[in-house]
């Protein structure tokens, strides 16, 4: 009877433990947009300073993410959200979907890269990176087709450069929308979508994920990419024949971190937010397959960074842009909508219509002529001016209409209105400026 006793003893204390065990450990469940090689990287080095604990991986573009959060109700939400958009977490913010991190920030992280607060001023999300934007190109690539490399955003316009480039759509990145809007916030409206246009009309593809940019220049299917920095430094660092560089109109904002409000396990989810911006978490960064910008300055990196290496608080100074996330946030879907009606999905005939264009223009310089001048000038008008002009996109009422909730049947009716408008307007304008590029041509 005693040995009974006793089995049954060691029975509950066995279930005790185990039960402890499981109140203890959790799986702290992260949404992010970061590929595997950085996201297996901290799941591997956190999991082995704290075995108690298990992460598991989402991985979805930022928008995905973004709909994903918000469409799960208290209680059933993932823990982090962890991407490289200060904007989507201003949404995420300012629909009160996070928790107060403040308590896990590095204190000796800078208050600011730049004019720009590395950590949110509420304590909504932390930096737990820095970020710039410029062109990655293939260095085989370009020799082999005798190309100059790029230095600036507006090179790409050019007609040695049709065929050659790929970008992704803002749409289904967070990376690619950043790029974009810092090109608009620099450029201006105007000025900022006619670059887009031409430099989109010049390019061989818009991908469907923005990690279709890099591999393609990595191995030589695209010569040049317009991407975020990591891209082109984690090419060039893990030894593929790339190099990258920061266009003059870039700028340096923060990848952040934050806490979902509702989620499943807090805790354990505030313990890696706080291991992800601590020094070895810091470190992680210089991976050369990862090659992210820490938010600690060099100097505190403990002697880690290699001989080289981007200094973001340098670039931040030289930087002609001083991004207004705000300004990002209120036209967000716009941008993207914009972008996909005019240039994703009516990118051949852009693309058309940008060779036609170089090709009158190339005839003109040999042979010009007052009339086949102005058919050209028209056909530019026509193909790189945006349909929505500066004065619309800076209207509110416009703005919250896309901010709207689409489930909402005449919110939606009316986006979808207006996007099929655009579209329409878009493959017009396109086919008119081929037409007019090419009589000027045989104009007289």
């Amino acid at each position: 009877m005693k040995i009974c006793t006793s089995k049954l003893s060691l029975s509950a204390l066995v279930a005790a433990t185990l039960a402890t065990g499981s109140a203890l450990a959790g799986t702290v469940t992260v949404v992010t947009s970061f590929p595997k090689e950085l996201t297996q990287a901290y799941k591997t080095a956190f999991e082995k300073a704290n075995p108690e604990i298990k992460l598991e991986i989402l991985n979805k573009s930022t928008v995905q993410g973004l709909a994903y959060v918000r469409e799960l109700p208290l209680g059933q939400r993932p823990d982090i959200f962890w991407a490289s958009a200060p904007d989507a977490f201003e949404v995420l913010s300012g629909q009160k979907l996070l928790e107060n991190v403040s308590a896990q920030a590095n204190k000796t992280v800078p208050a600011k890269v730049g004019n720009y607060p590395i950590n949110d001023p509420d304590g909504q999300y932390l930096g737990q990176a820095l970020a710039g934007y410029g062109l990655m190109w293939n260095t085989r690539y370009m020799a082999a087709n005798k190309l100059p490399a790029p230095k600036q955003w507006s090179d790409l316009m050019k007609p040695v450069y049709f065929g050659h480039a790929a970008m992704s759509s803002p749409s289904r990145s967070g990376t690619t929308h950043l790029t974009v809007e810092t090109m608009l916030q620099g450029e201006g409206w105007e000025k900022g979508w006619n670059q887009l246009l031409q430099i989109s009309g010049n390019s061989a593809a818009i991908t469907e994920r923005s990690f279709g940019v890099p591999d393609g220049v990595n191995n030589g299917q695209f010569g040049i990419g317009l991407v975020i920095d990591f891209f082109g430094l984690a090419g060039k660092y893990s030894g593929f024949p790339v190099e990258f560089v920061y266009p003059d109109v870039t700028s340096v904002v923060p990848a952040n971190i934050g806490l979902i409000k509702g989620s499943k396990n807090p805790d354990e989810a505030r313990k890696f937010i706080a291991y992800s911006v601590s020094l070895e978490g810091q470190q992680l960064l210089l991976d050369p397959k990862i090659s992210r910008l820490p938010v600690l300055p060099p100097a505190q990196m403990g002697g880690k960074v290699p001989a080289g290496y981007p200094d973001p608080f340098e670039i931040a100074k030289r930087a002609k842009v001083h991004f207004d996330s705000d300004l990002s946030e209120a036209r967000y879907n716009v941008v993207s909508s914009l972008f996909d009606q005019t240039i994703t999905f009516r990118h051949k005939e852009l693309k058309a219509a940008t060779q036609a264009i170089h090709a009158a223009a190339a005839a003109l310089a040999k042979k010009p002529n007052p009339r086949g001048q102005a058919l050209l000038q028209q056909a530019r008008d026509l193909a790189f001016t945006p349909i929505v002009g500066a004065d619309m996109a800076a209207d509110k009422n416009f703005l919250l209409l896309f901010t709207a909730n689409k489930k909402d049947a005449a919110v939606n009716k009316q986006v979808t209105g207006l996007e099929d408008r655009w579209s329409t307007k878009a493959r017009e304008n396109y086919a008119r400026a081929k037409d007019f590029a090419e009589q000027a041509i045989t104009a007289r």
